[in-house]
Parts: C-alpha cells; structure tokens; sequence
C-alpha cells in the first residue's frame, strides 16, 4: 500500500532502511559461508551493540543485556527477584496482562502478595498514596501502558522505592524509542526492539543497574550466562549478560543495534517532540469528529492515541480503515484487565503515529476516521 498511513508503531513499526539492510545483507552472507563464520566477521559490531544501548538508555554497557523480546527480559529478571512468603509485589492499574500472569503464579509458589497501586485523578500512579514498607520486594512499574497515552511518574515512584529498599522493574516496552529514557531512575528496565524503537521483530533489551544486579538471583541461566570450570561447578557472569543465552538470531541482533543507532542520530530529544506533536494533533481532530470519544489518561501523554466510537465497534473499525489504508490496532480488556474494567471499556482502538507520520497524513487519516466510524 504505497498511501498506507502507518498508525502502529505501538504495535510493530516499519524499520527504516539500515535496519532491513542489516538484517537481510547478514542473512545472505550467512548462506554464503555459514552462520558462525558469518557471526564471526560480526564480532566486534555484536560487542559495539552493548555501548549503542548503553547511550540509548544511559547506562554502563556491563548493564546491558540483550534478548529476543520485552517479555523475555521481563522474565528473566522478574524470576530472578528473591521472594518469600509475606513479601509485597506492587503493580499499577495498567499492568499488562503479559507481567500479571507469571506474577500471579510466582505469587502462588512463593506467598507473596500482589497489590495495585491506587492512581491519580489523572490515572498516573498516585505517588503520595503509596504504602510502601519493607516487606515491598519488588515494584512493577509500566512506564507507558499500550491501552493509553498517559506517562507514569517513574522518578518519584523510583525515589520512594529506594527509601523502602524495594527494586523498580520498569516495563519500557513503549516508550523506548519514543521518549528519552537516559535520566529516567530504575533498577531493571525491559523494552522491545519492534515497537517504537523501529528494529526486528524478535528482538529486546534488558538493563540491570549494578546495585540491583546483585541483589537478584538469575535462575534461567546457561552456558554463556556462566562458566563451567569444573564437574561440580559453575562461575557466572559479574555482570546483565548473565541473563543472556547463548543462542540468537545474529541478524535481528544486528538490526536492533542499527535501530538504536538510527534513533541516537535522529536524536532522541527531537524524536519525543515528533511524536508528541502527531499525537497531540491527532487527540485534538478526534476530539472534535461526533461520537468518537479519546480514551487517554494521563497528566503527561505519549504517542498512543486511544479511542473509541459511538457506533461503530472497535475491531470493525479497525477494520474499516485498513481498508482505507490506515492501520491501526485494537486494545482489548485483557491486555490491561485492572484499568479498562475500572474504566467500563471492552476494547479501545489504538493509533500510533511515530515522527516519520508527517502532520498532512495525520490530518488524512482524521478524515477517513471521520468518514469510517459512520
């Protein structure tokens, strides 16, 4: 679709040219002389990549581990969280449904306890209602929920945690590569390389502070997480690679680096203000077409769009405009249980304009919405 106007980086953006070329040009050369050779050319890219997320998040590059997914990093490092019974894991009222299960089982296992955080008139976090103790063991945070615009206070919540000794697992799946994170305060941070960060598919991130790194105790360790130094015996990683495995995908990974990259050179800070802006144009025309009505929370908002119409459920509407060449999603009450049941919402539809969604597409698309939810 050449007049596709693309509203889903939420979901799976389109990489730029770097990124495909990465990707494609290394999985020919893997047919060319075979997948280890062609990964040993790589090498020194491959341990380049550590620093380019190191810049992209502002960390050290011994807190950077990559994986194949948001979901496997938050995985990774969630298990890896002492828990006893009696202890408090936290949670907002927009946690994904993707942390909540696992948290629900582990909380079965272990006699933890999971609570949701009361959230502001704005539907933020409401950081001077937390009843923070020292039996919180663990803060699940979303820093950006996929059902809303809305952009929790993660500073304050970080800085009230560490009073308590609790750690902060920022779920940054959706707002990196659209909001600057290098000052953001966290122990560990999870994020996807598809969504707004333009990458692969199959691809993500995992940062883990020192400090907190050696509170924590990996489980789901292998044979490049450590060493195997005798019969009986094993040495770890000192640092986040040891929530790596040894198998990935070259290719994606290289991609994911060249997305990381693309964004530090566009810079991050005029990234944010783009898609601010589309977003912030595209709330305001939906606001003013009869018997749509915008969903989004949030004191401080980013770049997801949520609606709704009076007439026109939300999947038929979704459908309707891919077939006038705007793509869009669809939010469902299962993604984020806590926060659409509160709010009396079935599904929402998502739009998602990222910076390389000029202003004039953006006006477009409010016009075949206009004409779609009819």
């Amino acid at each position: 679709m050449s007049d596709l106007i693309f509203l889903d980086s939420a979901g799976s953006s389109i990489p730029p040219a770097p990124v495909v070329d990465e990707v494609v040009g290394h999985l020919r050369r893997e047919t060319e002389i075979g997948g280890y050779r062609a990964a040993a050319e790589r090498r020194d890219d491959l341990a380049a990549g550590y620093g380019v997320l190191a810049e992209l998040f502002g960390c050290e590059p011994s807190e950077v581990a990559f994986t194949d997914s948001a979901t496997r990093s938050w995985l990774a490092a969630f298990d890896a969280v002492p828990l006893a019974e009696g202890d408090r894991i936290l949670i907002t009222e927009v946690e994904y449904g993707g942390n909540a299960v696992p948290m629900l089982r582990r909380a079965q296992e272990t006699g933890a306890t999971i609570e949701v955080m009361p959230s502001d008139r704005h539907g933020q976090v409401d950081v001077e209602a937390l009843d923070l103790d020292e039996r919180v063991k663990l803060i699940s945070l979303v820093h950006v929920p996929t059902n809303g615009g809305l952009v929790n206070p993660v500073g304050e919540i970080t800085a009230k945690a560490r009073e308590a000794g609790a750690l902060v697992l920022l779920d940054a799946c959706q707002s990196t590569g659209q909001i600057d994170l290098r000052a953001v305060d966290y122990d560990m941070l999870v994020c996807t390389g598809r969504k707004w960060l333009r990458g692969p598919r199959g691809t993500g991130a995992l940062v883990v502070r020192d400090e907190a790194r050696r509170r924590l105790r990996p489980r789901l360790i292998d044979h490049s997480a450590a060493e195997w130094v005798a019969p009986d015996r094993f040495e770890p990683r000192d640092d986040a690679r040891v929530f790596e495995l040894w198998e990935f995908s070259v290719a994606d990974r290289l991609g994911m680096i060249a997305a990381a990259r693309y964004a530090l050179a566009k810079g991050l800070d005029v990234i944010e203000a783009e898609v601010g802006d589309r977003a912030a144009r595209l709330r305001e025309g939906l606001a003013a077409i009869p018997g749509i009505t915008v969903r989004d929370l949030g004191e401080r908002r980013s770049g997801i769009v949520t609606f709704t119409s009076d007439v026109v459920p939300a999947v038929e509407l979704k459908d309707r405009l891919w077939r006038e060449n705007v793509a869009v999603t669809v939010s469902q009450r299962g993604s984020t249980l806590i926060d659409m049941t509160r709010r009396g919402l079935d599904e929402v539809v998502r739009a998602s304009p990222h910076y390389f969604v000029t202003p004039e597409e953006v006006d477009q698309a409010l016009e075949r919405i206009s004409r779609s939810a009819r």
